[in-house]
């Protein structure tokens, strides 16, 4: 008994120097166990690379027979609005419903060709600024209408001109011209408006949503009530430099990285960020490219340090 208690204080010594060096057992792909790693132990190098950029957002969206666009205001002034007779013809050209006058100068609002005009958002002689929605417009054939939510409208806000869409089971991919603004329109009454068959007033425009709505080319074939997906490019860097996210603490605006020192050491680099597609994201500056990164990153710093952001890029 006493032999064999001597066996086991003898092996014990040699199984925590082994633990020490080789972790016993391996059990990593290549005889290295990560979890025994030593804290800070970077486990992947990587350098950034050059690479051109583009991130894109999927909407889901409807057909949607005669869908309402907004127009809006292109300075901050005094809005004033021209009388126009009621009409349910489109133009074939733009048509200017509307002034806003700014230091003198008047700034028109129009209503695009293929639209007609359905109603105003504010008051005649309103003040108004920048950006905001004023008067409606109907488009007179079928449209794609795309839903949004509040974080996707500041992804989409000024990234409307690259759209391309796609009718579930049908014609596509094809350009599709955004068509009016992507803010939520307040309900609106049309000017001069024709009494119902009741006698009763024109019921006023229901107020909507944050939506896109596009107009796709004439020879596409639409039906009214179909699905369709809706994606916009909302960014394009040529040759950015690029880091795998996984490198980077903090993926929105600014992050940081650990940058491999020759002695194996690390330091922690505060960096902006721009794009990312979610496999890398752009740095735009505090790297020059020729670094070597420990990939994973380095850990988020408190949340009493420097307003420290999640991954998300959401306050922690």
């Amino acid at each position: 008994m006493e032999r064999t208690s001597m066996r086991v204080n003898a092996i014990a010594p040699l199984c925590a120097l082994l633990m020490t060096t080789t972790a016993c057992q391996a059990t990593g792909p290549d005889g290295a166990n990560p979890d025994l790693s030593p804290r800070g132990t970077a486990l992947t190098r990587v350098k950034p690379t050059r690479k051109d950029l583009t991130t894109t957002l999927s909407l889901a969206g409807t057909v949607t027979m005669r869908p309402t666009i907004g127009l809006v205001a292109p300075v901050a002034g005094k809005v004033r609005f021209v009388d126009l007779p009621a009409s349910d013809t489109p133009s074939t050209t733009p048509v200017r419903v509307a002034t806003v006058s700014a230091d003198g100068t008047a700034h028109p609002v129009e209503i695009p060709a293929g639209t007609v005009f359905a109603g105003r958002l504010v008051d005649d002689g309103a003040t108004v600024t920048a950006g905001m929605p004023i008067a409606s417009a109907e488009h007179t054939g079928y449209g794609i209408v795309a839903g949004l939510d509040a974080g996707q409208a500041y992804q989409v806000s000024g990234a409307t001109s690259d759209v391309r869409a796609q009718i579930e089971n049908g014609p596509g991919p094809f350009p599709c011209a955004v068509l009016g603004t992507i803010a939520a329109l307040p309900a609106g009454t049309a000017p001069e408006s024709t009494p119902e068959p009741s006698g009763e007033p024109a019921s006023r425009s229901a107020a909507t949503g944050l939506r896109v709505v596009c107009a796709a080319p004439g020879d596409v074939t639409l039906i009214n009530g179909a699905s369709a997906s809706v994606e916009l490019v909302t960014g394009r860097s040529a040759n950015a430099l690029a880091v795998p996210v996984e490198a980077v603490a903090g993926r929105r605006d600014r992050g940081r990285v650990d940058v491999l020192l020759p002695d194996g050491s690390r330091r922690t680099t505060d960096v902006v960020l721009g794009l990312t597609d979610g496999q890398v994201v752009e740095v735009t500056s505090g790297l020059t490219g020729d670094e070597e990164l420990a990939v994973p990153g380095p850990d988020l710093p408190d949340p009493a340090q420097d307003g420290a952001t999640t991954p998300t890029g959401q306050r922690r």
